[in-house]
């Protein structure tokens, strides 16, 4: 896994080629274009193994293919922490997940994601995080990975359940990031490292059945119509996420919390902006949250061995690529 200390400083792109970002490494690949790169991606989506046509984008000494901006792992488990030991239970996660080529990129915050929050499931200190959170005893938290539960080996049922009642297809059904189920809440949580907040739907006009699902669910739960939430203000995943999540919840009678994960530095005002369109209550809340608090959290925790080294120096070694003008950037706000 390659960061701060393995990575130059400048990247060097020299007309349609680019050399190794790699420290000590001159080979010179191909340029990749965004066309070429959405191809490799459809190769790693499905598990291609036969990708020779892209050598010429592949640095085959550090085994990554390279663009002007950031690197991409030829083998996802270059990529991922505790790969060895959670082989069995990531190739079932894998199977499930509707996205799988993002795991393979240096700035996925997939990667990211199970990196993290499975060293904090391992470690036993998920509850402890979530309590602070929201102030509140959590026991018996369950982790479900991009709609994979491990209880019941599957995509977890009432995340089917929930997208059918709101009309989504499987192909282009709302997948968390993270879910967490405890005895008493549910948690669904929200990364983003270098993305945004705002997206809007691939159809406008196709409204699905989130308007009318769950007996008009959305009217008890947005202060704000679909289209002001969805399109104008460019919340339609979070929108889709507090809609099934508080459906779901309301179905178990458990609190929910849909839990917006960014950098520190970015989307400060996005409860602001997000909670105005919402009906909260004592069960129900939106919350914003930093990777630099998870950091901190560990620090803080006492914990101590290998795993807890693995993963501190794992945040300060973290890069998100190359800016607009060839520099390495940083991932974390953190000293």
């Amino acid at each position: 896994m390659f960061g701060l200390q393995e990575l130059k400083k400048e990247i060097q792109v020299e007309g349609d080629t680019i050399i190794c970002p790699i420290i000590g490494c001159e080979k010179q690949v191909k340029k990749m274009t965004k066309r070429v790169l959405k191809s490799l991606e459809a190769y790693l989506e499905k598990g291609k193994s036969n990708r020779g046509k892209f050598d010429q984008y592949l640095c085959k000494e550090h085994k990554i293919y390279i663009t002007p901006t950031t690197f991409i792992y030829e083998d996802l488990s270059d990529n991922l922490l505790w790969y060895d030991v959670d082989k069995d239970l990531l190739d079932k996660i894998i199977v499930a997940k509707r996205i799988k080529a993002q795991l393979h990129h240096d700035k996925s915050e997939d990667a990211l994601s199970w990196n993290v929050f499975r060293f904090l499931e391992k470690s036993k200190f998920l509850s402890e995080f979530l309590e602070k959170l929201c102030n509140s005893s959590v026991t018996n938290p369950e982790t479900i990975y991009w709609s994979y539960s491990q209880s019941q080996q599957n995509v977890w049922n009432e995340l089917e359940k929930a997208r059918a009642e709101f009309g989504e297809s499987p192909q282009r059904s709302s997948e968390p990031d993270l879910v967490v189920k405890s005895d008493e809440a549910l948690f669904f949580i929200e990364a983003k490292l270098t993305a945004t907040n705002e997206t809007t739907p691939t159809k406008p006009r196709e409204l699905k059945k989130y308007e009318t699902g769950g007996n008009n669910w959305f009217s008890k739960v947005f202060r704000s119509d679909y289209k002001t939430v969805a399109i104008v203000e460019k919340k339609y995943e979070l929108l889709r996420f507090w809609l099934l999540g508080t459906w779901i919840a309301k179905q178990q009678d458990l609190d929910f919390y849909l839990v917006n994960l960014v950098l520190s530095e970015r989307e400060k005002d996005i409860e602001v902006i997000f909670k105005r369109h919402l009906y909260e209550n004592q069960r129900r809340k939106f919350i914003r949250i930093t990777w630099e608090d998870i950091y901190q959290q560990i620090l803080n925790s006492g914990f101590s061995g290998i795993d807890e080294d693995t993963m501190t120096k794992y945040f300060k070694n973290k890069t998100i690529g190359y800016d607009g003008n060839g520099r390495l950037q940083k991932a974390f706000s953190i000293p």
